[in-house]
């Protein structure tokens, strides 16, 4: 049960997060999410810091780095520098243009194949949203950037960035992933008992 709450908890977090993220669905693919947590660190090791599109030799060499393809790092990172835009906006200025979502592909599998799914992500993201109320900001980042990415941040990295110990933000870390971990596994069991009880017809 440990094992299985720690990768539970993991996928959740990200799921959450991703989610939170952008109006539009991001992270649907593993090369995706790669890009989502790990462009920005990448971008700032190679000085990328200018507003807009990479440069091509950016861009290869994040492609490189990362292990994902030239195209999925430009549509990236336009999608994180970009804000948000509506679906309901016109095309163009005239009201008869139409809207953008007129254009999305519906690609949706079938809804009785995929229901099963949306239960399951909408229930972790009930107990996840719950169990975080538990942390703070600060424990919140030091979660995200220790225990999420691919390639974590040191301690070092954030005991510069809060002005502390890395002995402390070790110890915040820890805290942190224990009161998470625990609120979960605390929500999986309940979740366990209820369905038991369903299906005893209690």
């Amino acid at each position: 049960l440990a094992t299985y709450a720690m990768w539970w908890i993991r996928a959740s977090i990200q799921e959450y997060i991703l989610r939170s993220w952008s109006l539009v669905k991001m992270g649907t693919t593993a090369a995706q999410k790669k890009l989502f947590f790990n462009l920005r660190k990448v971008k700032g090791q190679i000085q990328a810091i200018e507003e807009g599109d990479l440069r091509p030799e950016q861009v290869a060499e994040i492609s490189e780095r990362l292990g994902v393809t030239e195209d999925e790092v430009i549509s990236m990172n336009r999608r994180m520098s970009g804000p948000d835009n509506s679906l309901n906006a016109p095309l163009r200025q005239d009201s008869e243009s139409g809207e953008w979502q007129d254009w999305l592909v519906d690609d949706t599998a079938d809804q009785e194949a995929t229901l099963g799914e949306a239960e399951e992500m909408g229930l972790r993201r009930e107990m996840l949203a719950a169990a975080m109320e538990s942390l703070n900001e600060r424990e919140m980042h030091i979660l995200t950037e220790r225990r999420l990415k691919d390639e974590p941040a040191t301690l070092e990295d954030l005991s510069q960035e809060y002005g502390i110990s890395r002995e402390r933000v070790r110890q915040i870390e820890v805290r942190a992933f224990e009161k998470l971990q625990k609120a979960m596994k605390n929500a999986m069991r309940d979740q366990a008992d209820a369905r038991r009880d369903a299906l005893a017809g209690v």
